[in-house]
């Protein structure tokens, strides 16, 4: 709820600045997305990135491959632009290999969202679940992803008795 409205004030105050608002809000906290993301990725030992709370959640690396994934797909819807053709990722191929495409698919957003355009909200876009939805869902849904990825990792990290990147001074 926090996040809602802090995009919706942000859009607001800009909204008299700009006529793509909520596209330019997204094409700044890009950069803070990538920064912290990458940040807490790179901090895990790549000995940890099987490591997973319980039996139930994703490996540190499922999520570095999930985060990937979400970034190409909304990036793409965002900015109307196709997904790059990239390797299916699994979570298992190793740090070194995750972290790299994980900044290939924050370098890709960038690109995407250079193209975004708020007057595009409302055109139609395929969803997860294969449904149609407002292309909106792509805008919201990337603001709200990168937060709950970060903060999925930053779990992770203080799970294993790292501090992600937001927490250190």
């Amino acid at each position: 709820m926090k996040l809602a409205v802090l995009i919706l004030t942000l859009a607001c105050a800009a909204a008299a600045q700009s006529k793509s608002p909520v596209s330019d809000f997204l094409r700044e906290r890009v950069n803070g997305a990538e920064k912290n993301t990458v940040g807490a990725f790179e901090e895990m030992p790549a000995d940890k990135y099987d490591y997973k709370p319980t039996a139930d959640q994703m490996t540190f690396g499922h999520l570095a491959a999930h985060i990937v994934e979400a970034n190409n797909y909304l990036c793409a819807n965002a900015g109307s632009v196709p997904e790059p053709k990239v390797e299916e990722l699994k979570g298992t191929e190793g740090k070194d290999k995750l972290v790299a495409a994980m900044k290939a698919s924050f370098e890709f957003c960038h690109t995407a969202l250079a193209k975004a355009d708020d007057s595009t909200m409302n055109g139609s876009i395929t969803w997860f679940d294969g449904k149609p939805k407002p292309r909106v869902y792509a805008f919201m849904g990337l603001a709200s992803t990168w937060a709950d990825h970060y903060g999925a990792a930053a779990m992770y990290l203080r799970l294993n008795g790292l501090l992600p990147p937001t927490a250190k001074k």
